[in-house]
């Protein structure tokens, strides 16, 4: 059945479905009447119980014969009528009631009952039995009514019990196997499915671990089992194309390196000859070659910038390496590292505001060096943008196990594209914050990679005041 499509399997499904319920309800209905049959005449009447009664009736009638007009026989007619489930009238030869079990009349006009006697006939959803009473000799002095229903009835207080659990039974049965058959079939089915999807899920979550190396076992020629094989089809695909990727990527990151290495010593050359030039001359030099010599020299010292961070970037994608915690006070750190920045801020008008909310001073460890890569970026990134008499806030938040920071400038606000952008590598931003001077992209790249190795987040946003926003945190280990 596993082969077979699913239109087929939930056909069959319904069709067992359907068959299982109605043969465990026939064999119910079996097992009821085997336990009725046992159980009749010591706790349940059958239905014809007191019409099997009538010959005895009948028989004690006709000995009895005009003394069953007597008030005094009553007692014992009683004794042989079962009054459970069984009424009686003795009426005189003229039709009038003598005595009985009910009180109204039944046996209607004396032509009327005379022509039924000693025959049976239906009245008001009973049957009436109409027995005469025969005198000495041989004349009609009256009559016995017996009024009885053909239904199951209780032999005892136990009986009603029984009736009613086997009624309730054989009612319910039905919906009961119904409802099994439902539950045992349909998680039949929902295994045989739920095997191969189990499978794909699994898959889909190894390919969002980036895990490529995995099998799909599940062979089947239905549609779950080409689902399967497309997806094996599509995870083979998937690793060509990596391969190919990460091929290209290795490629590119190789040469940038190379390039970056290639670059470094002649641009270590210029900048040292320009400043040779510049010391040798001192004060001789003509106002245009020295601004010339400033240009160079501005630029070289730029494009060295550039080359240390591109060499930066390529051992931070290829080391393996994690961060180097080490024990210090995060208050003590931020007030230093921000201390760097007084000058150049002072020098752009650009005012600074710190607040750091916790406990600053209790000692943590994290790893430096990579949280003071990441302030130059964002803060350097910051003061690049702001323009004179703008703000640079900074807040920290330190929490037993994490800080965050959030530095926010009144520059340019972000841009759509540069939220989806920013982190990026090689991301230059909009125009409108596209720098004076120009830059690699790699800062914010570095950011992201750095915060990462340290287990943390960063994102950019834009803040209700409309300032440009960067906020990064990471975990700290006891101190």
């Amino acid at each position: 059945m596993k082969d077979r499509s699913l239109k087929s399997q939930i056909r069959i499904t319904i069709v067992l479905i359907v068959v299982s319920s109605l043969l465990a309800t026939l064999a119910t209905y079996a097992a009821g009447i085997v336990l009725f049959y046992f159980l009749q005449y010591k706790h349940i009447f059958p239905a014809n119980y007191y019409e099997s009664r009538l010959p005895d009736i009948e028989a004690y009638i006709r000995a009895q014969g005009a003394q069953l007009l007597e008030p005094g026989a009553r007692e014992a007619l009683e004794r042989v009528i079962p009054l459970k489930g069984m009424d009686y009238q003795v009426v005189n030869a003229a039709g009038e009631r003598l005595y009985g079990s009910v009180s109204e009349p039944g046996v209607g006009e004396r032509g009327e009952w005379i022509q039924r006697l000693n025959t049976t006939f239906p009245a008001k959803g009973k049957f009436v039995r109409m027995v005469p009473i025969v005198d000495e000799l041989g004349r009609l002095a009256g009559a016995v009514q017996l009024t009885y229903e053909l239904k199951v009835t209780p032999a005892d207080g136990s009986g009603r019990f029984w009736i009613a659990a086997l009624l309730a039974a054989l009612a319910a049965a039905p919906f009961v196997y119904f409802v099994l058959a439902i539950l045992i079939f349909t998680r039949r089915f929902a295994g045989r499915v739920n095997r191969p999807l189990q499978m794909l899920m699994e898959a889909a979550h190894q390919i969002k671990r980036k895990n490529l190396d995995f099998e799909l076992p599940y062979r089947s020629d239905n549609e779950l089992g080409r689902l399967c094989a497309a997806f094996s089809e599509m995870r083979d695909e998937l690793k060509r194309s990596l391969f190919a990727q990460w091929k290209m990527e290795e490629e590119r990151r190789r040469m940038t390196e190379a390039l970056a290495h290639d670059l470094k010593t002649p641009l270590s050359l210029v900048l040292g000859y320009t400043e040779a030039l510049i010391d040798d001359a001192g004060t001789n030099l003509a106002e245009k070659q020295a601004r010339y010599l400033g240009i160079i020299r501005e630029n070289a010292e730029k494009s060295a910038a550039r080359v240390r961070q591109m060499l930066y970037v390529s051992e931070l994608e290829s080391s393996g390496s994690g961060p180097n915690p080490v024990p210090l006070r995060i208050g003590t750190f931020i007030r230093r590292k921000l201390s760097h920045y007084d000058l150049q801020a002072h020098q752009q008008n650009i005012r600074f505001e710190t607040e750091i909310h916790g406990e600053p001073e209790a000692p943590v460890r994290f790893d430096p060096e990579m949280v003071e890569r990441i302030l130059d970026n964002v803060i350097t990134n910051s003061l690049e943008h702001t323009p004179p008499g703008g703000r640079i806030r900074m807040i920290v938040r330190v929490q037993p196990d994490r800080v965050f920071y959030e530095i926010c400038n009144t520059g340019p606000p972000f841009s759509k594209k540069d939220l989806e952008h920013l982190f990026e590598r090689f991301y230059r931003g909009e125009e409108a914050r596209g720098g004076k001077g120009g830059h690699a992209g790699l800062g914010l790249y570095i950011v992201r990679q750095l915060t990462a190795k340290m287990g943390g987040t960063v994102r950019a946003y834009n803040s209700e005041a409309g300032e440009a926003c960067i906020a990064f945190e990471h975990p700290l280990h006891a101190g």
